[in-house]
């Protein structure tokens, strides 16, 4: 998993881009960070505040990137981003449907000056169709992609907002998923370069496989009805003594039996898979008053080791501090604030992932400089606002 020597141009900002190109630094890219000449990126003046004044998403996902400030509504900062994609792997932008192509800097113009290049855009509802111009955040994304629906107790139930930017999220994970595909297409001599283009709303779309069948007839997966969404007693949330929550997901027969047997209730046995209605209803009670009886961490005291598929619900908080998160390395701890890290363990992991922050525009003069900018010429550029 090494992007060595893998060169992206990242014009996005906030948090679904620089997530995605946050996955690549990762992996050891170099990653060059566009931001305008005012204050860059939004996301660095965001609360809330890590200890140095920094907004904490920027913190987070902006790591070991080089910062170079352009004004890409100048003539002259336009010329300076496309002479930067002469030696880029990847453009990546974030900006609104038709901003690139106004300000020049679209896909056929980076191609007329490298037609080798991968160039990504990442938006909510995509380049085309009938709401590509439509504005949109992480919570229009999910409502529109059907989750929201699912995301509540049962019909009657107000659908609740989950607790991560899910479409921000996932859309950043499938545009890197998406830019590393065309690299190997290229790489492998398949293709060219490309464009590629990933809608937030179509990414959590296309989670919805589990459910997604009854909608192919017309029809409609319930919240709190279907098996995956809470409808099964054995695939459900359960409240403990102490007023926390453990998961229970034994949807296979030998998880149930162990379940079963663990809890000294063989007697719920010939339950599992009831499809009578007021029989499940009566074992969700049964189930209700079991694990009411311990707490979370009784229950997992009781069953952590025991193959019946039952794990406590935990705050972050819990999860950045486990011990499951620092045999996994997942918490970066390197830098003056910790950040959750890259998500997989590799025998090739790329060295010195992670690395400081970047001022804005910290590298602008030397980026450029390495394209053929001589100090006069940045001194000028400096002098008109064009960089910063």
């Amino acid at each position: 998993m090494r992007l060595d020597g893998i060169r992206v141009l990242d014009l996005s900002r906030l948090l679904p881009g620089p997530y995605a190109t946050q996955l690549l630094a990762d992996a050891g890219a170099d990653v060059i960070k566009i931001e305008d000449t005012d204050a860059g990126d939004y996301a660095r003046l965001m609360p809330p505040y890590t200890d140095d004044g920094v907004g904490a998403i920027f913190d987070a996902i902006n790591r070991g990137k080089r910062s170079v400030a352009l004004d890409l509504k100048r003539d002259e900062g336009r010329e300076a981003l496309l002479r930067l994609a002469e030696t880029a792997d990847v453009v990546f932008e974030q900006f609104r449907p038709g901003v690139v192509d106004r300000l020049g800097v679209d896909y056929e113009s980076v191609r007329e000056r490298n037609e080798d290049v991968v160039y990504c855009s990442l938006s909510g509802f995509g380049q085309t169709g009938p709401y590509a111009d439509r504005v949109g955040h992480d919570l229009n994304y999910v409502g529109m992609a059907g989750l929201l629906d699912l995301t509540r107790e049962d019909e009657e139930s107000q659908p609740q907002i989950p607790g991560y930017p899910i479409g921000d999220m996932s859309g950043g994970l499938f545009a890197a998923f998406s830019i590393v595909g065309a690299l190997l297409s290229r790489e492998l001599g398949n293709t060219g370069g490309e464009y590629v283009d990933v809608a937030m709303t179509d990414v959590v779309a296309s989670f919805s496989h589990a459910v997604a069948d009854d909608a192919f007839g017309g029809d409609d997966a319930r919240p709190g009805e279907s098996p995956l969404t809470g409808g099964m007693p054995w695939y459900d949330v359960y409240e403990t003594a102490d007023g926390e929550y453990v998961t229970f997901a034994a949807l296979e027969p030998k998880f149930w039996s162990a379940f079963c047997a663990a809890v000294d209730r063989e007697d719920l046995a010939d339950a599992h898979m009831t499809e009578d209605p007021a029989e499940r209803e009566a074992l969700r009670a049964e189930l209700a008053d079991v694990f009411a009886d311990r707490t979370r961490g009784e229950w997992e005291e009781l069953l952590g080791d025991v193959e019946a598929m039952v794990a406590p619900v935990q705050r972050l908080s819990e999860i950045v501090d486990s011990e499951h998160a620092r045999a996994r390395d997942l918490i970066e701890r390197d830098g003056t604030n910790p950040r959750v890290g890259f998500p997989a363990l590799s025998s090739e992991a790329p060295a010195g992932t992670g690395g400081p922050l970047p001022g804005h525009g910290e590298h602008t003069d030397d980026v450029l400089e390495a394209v053929g900018y001589d100090p006069t010429e940045l001194e000028e550029l400096r002098r008109e606002g064009v960089i910063a």
